[in-house]
């Protein structure tokens, strides 16, 4: 299993291939070890095998061996090597030593398995003057290997020592490194349990490193986005009270009256207002939970495929029902489709809102037209009405929430353009308004078009 810790993994990084490259060290070391064991040992025999060969000499007319002593003990390292020896003749004659002792080729030394002992054997050929066809004479000098292997494991051992002492070390710097560069994520830690934090306001973590402060970004922008969420539910909520508490008392006050009245005519006709009223409220409430959805943060965000035509069409039939009650022209002007990458259900409610205020505001007799159509990869519609229309000064305050004209004697919440801006800026787009060729309103709504 993965340790869950994050100094125990970037520790395991680092140590892990360290040691891996510590034990390829090693294996070099010991080759290395090797090589210089066989050096000393060598230049040991030649030192051995020289020495001797220095004290053969001519003595009346004999050729003369005597072995120093210091030929020998040279090799008296403590691990009890055996050392054998042969001189002999260039006509293979023994003049002194092991007989049998194999002969090595002239330099370098060889091994070869003497009297059941490993030995590393070298032959050294010495010129003597006056031996005449006895010169040159050949010393071949052998050891035992254990002071060889002595040094071998000796050298090895000690590159042994110093990486797993560099490794150790490297871990216990890698710890104290570690332990000093998380040091802002613990407090980043500290910052965010702290409980005396009440609120959502920025984390603020001196000395962070660049690879860190990402990390905060991150996390104070989703604590502004949690932020505008909470704000939007307690506007939400305070909109919804303000805007909920006089249709309620109306509906109460009409119920009393309905409940009193003992007249048919008068209880049907307070019975009727009271129908009337409820379909305000009811409307009033659509529109609050539509402006809470389209407000950025408060729902996943989504990317349909809609077809604004489609959309459009689906709304103007809807809404026949109200424009012929109301003697209104409802029309469309449309080229074919107008695909748009957005959240279906708030494009929708857009155009509904934009129809539902251009028949609320037309007089009887009037008409409304919508129209669609595709211009320059952005989605145009447009929304135009015989009404009164908006005076310049006043247009950039409508699209606020629970704005209403002054003057005006339709019924309305005032959210309408609201959720239009709403939904718009959150699909990308804009929202203006203008004149009509005739007098009246007329909103219009880019959004960016459809490549799909």
């Amino acid at each position: 299993m993965r340790s869950s810790s994050l100094r125990l993994q970037l520790l395991a990084w680092v140590v892990l291939p360290l040691a891996g490259l510590a034990t390829i060290n090693l294996w070099t070391s010991h080759g290395n070890a090797l090589a210089t064991a066989d050096l000393v040992t060598d230049r040991m025999l030649l030192a051995s095998a020289r020495t001797i060969a220095e004290q053969v000499a001519m003595t009346d007319g004999v050729l003369d061996t005597s072995i120093p002593p210091a030929a020998i003990e040279m090799f008296d390292t403590g691990d009890r090597d055996s050392v054998y020896y042969h001189v002999k003749t260039a006509r293979g004659r023994l003049l002194t030593g092991y007989p049998d002792l194999p002969e090595a080729p002239k330099q370098p030394s060889v091994e070869a398995t003497y009297r059941d002992h490993r030995l590393r054997l070298l032959t050294f050929s010495h010129t003597v003057v006056g031996a005449g066809d006895d010169s040159p004479i050949s010393v071949t000098v052998g050891v035992t290997l254990a002071g060889h292997d002595a040094m071998v494991r000796h050298l090895w051992f000690n590159a042994f020592a110093q990486q797993l002492a560099l490794v150790a070390i490297a871990g216990i710097f890698v710890l104290l490194g570690l332990r000093r560069g998380l040091a802002p994520l613990i407090r980043l830690r500290d910052a965010v349990r702290s409980p005396s934090r009440s609120d959502l306001d920025p984390v603020e973590v001196p000395g962070a490193q660049s690879e860190i402060r990402p990390l905060i970004d991150a996390l104070n922008a989703y604590m502004e986005r949690v932020r505008a969420q909470m704000a939007a539910q307690r506007r939400f909520i305070a909109n919804a009270a303000h805007q909920l508490r006089t249709p309620l008392a109306l509906l109460s006050t009409q119920a009393s009256y309905a409940l009193r009245e003992t007249v048919p005519d008068a209880r049907q006709e307070a019975l009727v207002a009271l129908q009337a009223s409820s379909g305000r409220l009811a409307r009033l409430a659509e529109q609050l939970l539509t402006l809470s959805r389209a407000e950025p943060g408060s729902r996943r965000p989504r990317a349909d495929l809609v077809d604004l035509t489609e959309a459009a069409r689906h709304v103007l039939e809807t809404q026949a029902p109200t424009a012929i009650g109301r003697n209104i022209d409802l029309g469309l002007e449309e080229a074919g489709p107008v695909p748009v990458i957005g959240d279906g259900t708030m494009l929708r409610e857009m155009i509904v809102n934009l129809v539902d205020n251009a028949l609320r505001y037309s007089p009887a007799g009037g008409s409304v037209t919508v129209k669609l159509a595709a211009v320059d990869d952005e989605a145009v519609l447009t929304v135009t009405d015989d009404g009164p229309g908006i005076p310049v000064d006043e247009r950039d305050h409508v699209f606020e929430r629970f704005y209403r004209v002054a003057g005006s004697t339709e019924e309305g919440s005032g959210l309408g353009l609201a959720i239009v801006r709403e939904v718009v800026e959150n699909a990308g787009g804009r929202a203006t308004l203008g004149d009509g060729a005739t007098g009246g309103l007329v909103v219009e709504v880019r959004l960016p078009l459809s490549s799909s």
